[in-house]
């Protein structure tokens, strides 16, 4: 993908020409969508005897489970990863820079901001357990703050593996999708027959490399080249399908409980959300050639990951001042609580975007290598690539408790540092810049979901 100079705290995006800019806007759409059903997913109240109860008022509506199958929209952002991925990656070849460069540059983009992340919530969840906060408020609230980092680990995953999946999409495109719907399938069907869930982790790769095969097939202009009314097929054809599958067929019909572990509707889901982002393809390329949404896009993608990090962590401090002050709360799911969504929505967005001012460095990319200096071993990659993930995955697998968080807080910056390691140039070795940098061209990065 093309580069520009500007950074976070820029005020003009610099957009390089053959810019696909709908894929930066279907990205910062899906960060702006996740902080809003979250916003909605998270109730706080006091009740009758004065005790704090946080329920999810969203999941309560009867609706619920059939907005998911336009709500749900990791699969469009695994897409759009991958689209980024692609481009990231032939860019990175076109410098010179071998599978372990791409690597290490994506690795650290993850495990940067991450880091700040799990050191604060290391620390405010050590400081509520010292102060005696009952231990099923602080668990709930802690599950609830982890929800998202299960992208880190997902998104780790399918990063590590974009060389080895790009040659598979450069020589067996085709066999490679079947392959992976497949295994997801055997995956799940083993999950389900067995009744242990646990199984269905290893669709972590499989779901989700399926999707990000799709983005590659995006960056190829294979959606592009296809008539549209076969588009609007497929489309169509793919939610049709999502009726038998969730109601004859095991799993649900509601999306988010189809995401962790991820199974097969997900694959479905996505090869719709792909289909009608390209039916919408030249409305939404002519909103983009307005200043006012290339500015928004850019503002908001470019600080995506903090974006995506911080928000639940500063929605439950919100609710924790308005508590503390006696601030007005809303019971939930009445009309007022309904209606004040917005604003909370608005003020979670603005205070993301106040923590950018701090974290903005952990979104830049990685600085260069000194000249004569190459990336580390791929040993020391693969040790990185584990301590970065591995956090994550607990986290999305267990929950979100002191331990793990102590856990992160200790593994992703070792990963960063293990990452900034480096060795002499050997006269064969030719040195190899870090990951693209710059602007609207950083926030394919992660993002997320």
């Amino acid at each position: 993908m093309s580069t520009t100079a500007t950074t976070p705290s820029s005020a003009t995006p610099v957009v390089p020409p053959g810019r696909d800019l709908v894929v930066d806007l279907a990205r910062v759409f899906c960060v702006l969508l996740v902080v809003a059903i979250h916003v909605m997913m998270v109730g706080v109240a006091v009740d009758a005897t004065g005790a704090v109860v946080v329920n999810r008022p969203l999941q309560e509506q009867p609706w619920f489970a059939l907005s998911t199958w336009a709500g749900q929209i990791m699969p469009l952002f695994f897409v759009v990863g991958g689209f980024a991925s692609a481009t990231a990656w032939a860019g990175a070849r076109r410098r010179g820079a071998d599978a372990g460069d791409f690597v290490r540059g994506r690795l650290l983009r993850l495990a940067r901001p991450a880091s700040a992340v799990f050191a604060v919530l290391a620390i405010a969840l050590a400081v509520a357990t010292l102060l005696g906060v009952d231990p099923e408020l602080r668990d709930v609230v802690a599950t609830g703050v982890g929800s998202p980092f299960w992208f880190l680990a997902a998104y780790g995953i399918t990063q590590v593996l974009v060389p080895v999946m790009a040659r598979l999409h450069a020589t067996r495109p085709w066999a490679t999708l079947v392959v992976l719907v497949v295994a997801a399938v055997l995956v799940d069907a083993v999950r389900y027959g067995t009744g242990v869930t646990a199984v269905g982790l290893l669709n972590l790769a499989f779901v989700w490399l399926f999707v990000q095969q799709l983005g590659f097939a995006y960056a190829d202009g294979l959606f592009r080249r296809t008539p549209r009314v076969v588009l609007l097929v497929v489309a169509v054809v793919a939610y049709a399908a999502l009726v038998p599958l969730t109601t004859v067929g095991p799993w649900s019909d509601d999306m988010l409980s189809n995401l962790n572990p991820p199974t097969v509707p997900l694959m479905v889901l996505g090869v719709a959300q792909i289909c009608l982002l390209s039916l919408l393809h030249p409305a939404l390329s002519r909103l983009m050639t307005t200043p006012a949404a290339r500015a928004v896009v850019f503002a908001i993608g470019s600080r995506g990951m903090t974006i995506y990090l911080w928000h639940l962590p500063l929605l439950i401090a919100l609710f924790g001042v308005l508590l503390i002050v006696g601030g007005p709360l809303p019971q939930p799911s009445t009309a007022v609580w309904w209606w004040t969504r917005l604003p909370i929505w608005a003020l979670v967005i603005g205070l993301t975007c106040l923590v950018s001012l701090a974290t903005a460095r952990f979104e830049l990319p990685p600085r260069a290598l000194p000249e004569g200096r190459r990336r580390a071993s791929w040993w020391l990659i693969g040790a990185a690539a584990v301590l970065a993930i591995g956090p994550p995955f607990d986290v999305m697998h267990e929950g979100l408790d002191l331990r793990n968080a102590v856990a992160g807080a200790i593994c992703l910056p070792l990963a960063v540092w293990l990452l900034g390691r480096s060795r002499p140039v050997h006269a064969s070795s030719q040195p190899a810049e870090t990951a693209p940098a710059g602007g609207l061209a950083t926030a394919d990065e992660a993002r997320e979901g």
